[in-house]
């Protein structure tokens, strides 16, 4: 059983200056969601279903509309199940500007939904959707932000009892010399103990029950990376 002190309580929020992030919920099996803005760039990461519903909640519509930067940790439905929609809302709303999805290469799933899109909207669709699929740890730097991809180790249990791979990617967001350190769904990694040191926010996912699950983190393996941050959230963890 859970340990309710370790339970979040959504939405979560983090704000230094303009740096503004906001975790609308990361519940494992059912949605994530996260915002991130500055005073000059809005990023969605990890949209998965109701991120609409949410985003309409807290910020305008046309601020959804500046939205120019999707980040993708992986491909499973509680962190892409509403890609779809969102997609779908932007035409809707005769978006002009184009619309960056950045994901680990071999996601197949957003390749995918990407693809049954454009089959069903793109005649009436008048924004250019670009997939930028990622295979390396190269910085880049969107928006006044600088992205710093990583790979983790994110596994899921197939029938016959084994872990295979995901592809999975955490980030790292640097702004004005303060960084956000996501770390998406993985088990216990170097990059991410790396990654997540001295940041000023380290975002740690915590859905392993017990060490004998190798495609999460445990609670107290999340904490200790966690503590090694300035601050850090807990997420994922199972209600």
């Amino acid at each position: 059983m859970i340990n309710k002190k370790y339970l979040p309580k959504y939405p979560l929020v983090w704000q230094k200056d303009d740096f503004y992030i906001e975790i609308f919920c990361s519940i494992p099996n059912i949605a994530t969601g996260i915002l991130i803005t500055t005073d000059k760039a809005k990023f969605v990461v990890d949209p998965g279903d109701g991120i609409l519903r949410d985003l309409n909640k807290n910020i305008s519509r046309k601020d959804i509309l500046e939205i120019s930067d999707i980040f993708i940790s992986h491909g499973h439905h509680d962190h892409v199940g509403g890609v779809w929609s969102f997609l779908t809302y932007l035409s809707v709303m005769k978006r002009t500007l184009p619309l960056n999805i950045y994901f680990p290469e071999g996601c197949q799933e957003i390749l995918s939904i990407h693809k049954a899109f454009q089959e069903v909207y793109s005649h009436e669709t008048n924004y250019a959707i670009n997939l930028i699929p990622i295979n390396s740890n190269k910085k880049f730097k969107r928006k006044s932000i600088t992205i710093q991809p990583f790979k983790v180790n994110h596994r899921e249990m197939h029938d016959d009892g084994n872990s295979v791979y995901v592809p999975s990617l955490g980030y790292k967001f640097i702004y004005e010399g303060k960084s956000i350190c996501y770390g998406g769904d993985t088990a216990y990694c170097e990059s991410l103990v790396k990654m997540s040191k001295d940041s000023d926010l380290a975002i740690i996912e915590a859905g392993a029950i017990d060490e004998e699950d190798d495609t999460h983190l445990t609670m107290p393996q999340a904490e200790e990376i966690g503590k090694t941050a300035k601050e850090y959230f807990l997420v994922h963890v199972p209600e």
